[in-house]
């Protein structure tokens, strides 16, 4: 039939109204097709779509923060290193560099942008690439696709759609500030930075409230390619890219030509802080703390909503400790300090000798403890070839105290210049609430993983002295009673007889307890354990919070007893806080990522001894400090302030101890090799004051001048209701009556 107007030869409207209608069918069937197939996208036919309950609360990797006295976050736990903010604590500079870069239309939209989805084919057929995603769609992406973009192009297509539904929902669930909030809180920023909060403080060592316009632009141009752009990796790039995303400000009038000319010629600046685990201050004290945290919830059955437990590295919790970030620092500075000293002086001392001559059994316990033992046993190789392999020059990084040194080494010599250097821990709490300030757990958590202040024990030499001086005092005896220095012998049923030495030359003739202790004299301290007896001294020395194994015998007197320094400052609380054991607690609260407190502590106090008692002992322990082995405290350090302690050194000088007590600051140090069998060779260089105290010194120096920590210069209160034992040995008027006489009198 022809369709033609026979008149003018042009085409019949009847032909028009066909060919009409037949593109309207095709149209028609295609919004129907295209409406069903999003239907079938939105049931999750070609995969799952979140549901609404899950738009309402989007799954997302989220470190947990541990957060200082102050506020401050310490360091965190993660599998993806993010930590979220809220809109109001994001600058204005970083929301204006993404809108404009990534998305103009934004505050207009409602979740897809039609009008630059259409412009992508345009400029696909010119050959210019052009991102048509919304930030509500890349956050979809972000949120809800754990692989990422797909990279085969059906499923990429299917992706796609499936992001309109998602982003569709989330305009529809969220305001535009939620939306580009998450968006920040989610993005990678390349080196381990995920979030705005953490890029801004990996890259610029800032907050993101602070950041300034090229900085936002440097971290915003990093959306089109981490890698390609990566300020650390290609900075000419970056510095290239962070100039466009500023030029696109200008267009967007976020910022004016001016600014820009006056920007755009500056370097990028950045203040590089890599992320990892290991970050932030006090590693240490965060790997025993997530420990400890984990069996908190378990141990209470606190769990998520769900009923599953809590993960660490991804549910966002904030842990609130009791560390103090000023006094962390200031620990972590003054070992530092001190130890490249003290370990000159350990190599100094071993100068000519051979210190491994008889340790093969100790050097091989440290070859089967190594990584590199256990990765090749994994392997299957035979003794014969690790041996071998330990015997061949290597490049193996080492940690020295100028930072860590690449070198090509036999690794069976990285083991015996392991057991060669010298390990330090500390920690210091407030003896009254028993709340930890600070918490250095070893020289290097890189290397080093294990925890030396809560996990590790080890002898405690003449720190243990003041526990068998609080009996005696219990028992009567004075700080003024005078004793002669001479050796003493003690017998014990079943056991062979203990006769002391003395650590050097004994001070000769009569001394009172006051200088016994002061002066650390075996002599004295025997003398008052065979008076007060084993029994006695360990039931003291438990109830003041040791923990480890402590057998009632004469030795404890000298401290050949292990113990942690954890338990250690908590026994010596006992002193400074009246005679009434603290609890240490690193832990205030912990809440869940929306505020939600899910623990809280609460002190455990027991009352250890008579608040007279541990009030004359702050007097001997004082003594300590003004005239004995811990006066180079005050004359050589000049830190000044109403401090008691006691010193330390163990057999063969193998461990340093400084234990000191103030009204508010009690700490402990501790000096030593991994194994005890390497030792300092002489007394002078492996005492306790001069393996630990010095540490103690350079972290009181820098407490004491900085006035925002309020650390008072007033001394110990006496007991309200005064002190009967006389310690003023001025005043002191001994008795006629004989030792035995007194001894029997004291029911000895």
């Amino acid at each position: 039939m022809d369709y033609r107007n026979r008149n003018n030869n042009s085409i019949s409207p009847e032909l028009i109204r066909k060919y009409n209608w037949r593109i309207w069918k095709v149209l028609i069937v295609g919004i129907i097709a295209f409406s069903i197939f999003i239907l079938m996208i939105s049931f999750g036919i070609f995969g799952e779509i979140p549901s609404f309950r899950a738009i309402e609360h989007p799954k997302s990797n989220e470190a947990t923060e541990v957060i200082s006295e102050e506020g401050k976050v310490l360091g965190t736990y993660f599998v993806k290193n993010r930590s979220n903010v809220n809109y109001s604590e994001i600058s204005p500079n970083v929301i204006n560099a993404l809108i404009a870069t990534e998305d103009i239309r934004f505050r207009s939209h409602s979740g897809i942008d039609f009008r630059r989805t259409f412009t992508i084919f345009f400029y696909a057929i010119i050959g210019k690439k052009q991102g048509g995603s919304t930030i509500t769609q890349q956050l979809a992406l972000n949120l809800f696709s754990e692989e990422g973009r797909a990279r085969n192009f059906a499923k990429r297509i299917i992706q796609k759609f499936q992001e309109w539904v998602i982003a569709i929902k989330l305009e529809r669930n969220y305001t535009k500030e939620e939306i580009i909030t998450m968006y920040l809180n989610t993005v990678d920023f390349g080196n381990n930075a995920y979030g705005i909060k953490s890029a801004a403080r990996v890259y610029f060592n800032t907050t993101p409230d602070k950041l300034t316009v090229p900085q936002a632009a440097v971290l915003i141009g990093l959306q089109k390619g981490i890698t390609r752009y990566s300020p650390t990796k290609n900075p000419e790039r970056s510095l290239e890219r962070r100039n466009t995303v500023m030029a696109l400000m200008v267009k967007e009038g976020y910022i004016t030509q001016d600014e820009l000319a006056g920007e755009k010629e500056k370097p990028l600046n950045l203040h590089f802080n890599a992320a990892t685990t290991n970050d932030g201050i006090a590693p240490y004290f965060r790997a025993v703390l997530k420990t400890e945290v984990r069996k908190i919830l378990e141990e209470r059955s606190i769990n998520k909503a769900d009923g599953t437990p809590y993960d660490l590295d991804r549910d966002g919790l904030k842990i609130y400790s009791t560390i103090n970030y000023d006094m962390q620092v200031y620990a972590e500075e003054a070992q530092k300090e001190y130890m490249k000293t003290l370990q000159a002086q350990f190599t100094k001392s071993w100068k000519g000798r051979n210190p491994f001559r008889g340790m093969e059994k100790l050097i091989d316990q440290g070859i089967k403890r190594s990584d590199r033992y256990k990765a090749l046993k994994a392997e299957g190789k035979s003794d014969e070839e690790i041996t071998a392999d330990f015997n061949t020059p290597s490049k193996l990084t080492i940690f020295t105290w100028k930072g860590n040194i690449d070198t090509l080494m036999k690794p069976i010599d990285s083991v015996k210049y392991y057991k060669l250097l010298l390990r330090n821990a500390m920690m210091a709490m407030d003896p009254r609430t028993g709340n930890i300030k600070a918490w250095v757990g070893g020289i290097n958590f890189e290397h080093f993983k294990y925890d030396q202040v809560k996990m590790g024990k080890r002898q405690v030499g003449s720190t243990a002295k003041p526990f068998t001086y609080a009996v005696a005092i219990e028992n009567g005896y004075s700080p003024c009673y005078e004793v002669l220095n001479e050796p003493v012998t003690i017998s014990s049923p079943g056991s062979p007889d203990w006769t002391p030495r003395n650590s050097g030359t004994p001070l000769p003739g009569k001394i009172t307890l006051q200088k016994g202790l002061a002066y650390s004299q075996n002599y004295i301290v025997a003398y008052l354990m065979k008076q007060v007896g084993p029994t006695a001294v360990m039931n003291e020395i438990k109830k003041m919070g040791i923990t480890s194994d402590v057998p009632a015998v004469p030795s404890i007197s000298l401290g050949t007893f292990d113990a942690s320094i954890y338990d250690m400052v908590g026994a010596y609380g006992v002193f400074a806080n009246k005679g009434a054991w603290t609890q240490p607690n690193f832990i205030t609260k912990i809440e869940d990522k929306n505020g939600v407190v899910l623990y809280e502590s609460k002190p455990i106090i027991k009352v250890a001894m008579n608040e007279e008692v541990a009030y004359i002992m702050t007097r001997m322990l004082r003594g300590v400090i003004t005239g004995g082995t811990g006066s180079r405290l005050s004359y050589k350090y000049k830190v000044n302030g109403p401090i008691g302690g006691k010193t330390g050194t163990t057999q063969n000088n193998s461990d340093g101890w400084f234990m000191a007590i103030s009204p508010d600051l009690v700490a402990g140090v501790w000096t030593g090799c991994e194994d005890r069998a390497f030792h300092f060779t002489s007394t002078r260089d492996g005492e306790g004051a001069n393996s630990a105290l010095p540490i103690y010194a350079g972290f009181m120096r820098r407490v004491y001048a900085n006035p925002n920590l309020k650390m008072g210069k007033n001394d110990f209160d006496p007991p309200a209701g005064g002190v009967n034992i006389v310690y003023d040995c001025n005043q002191y008027q001994p008795q006629e009556e004989t030792t035995s006489e007194l001894d029997k009198k004291l029911g000895f």
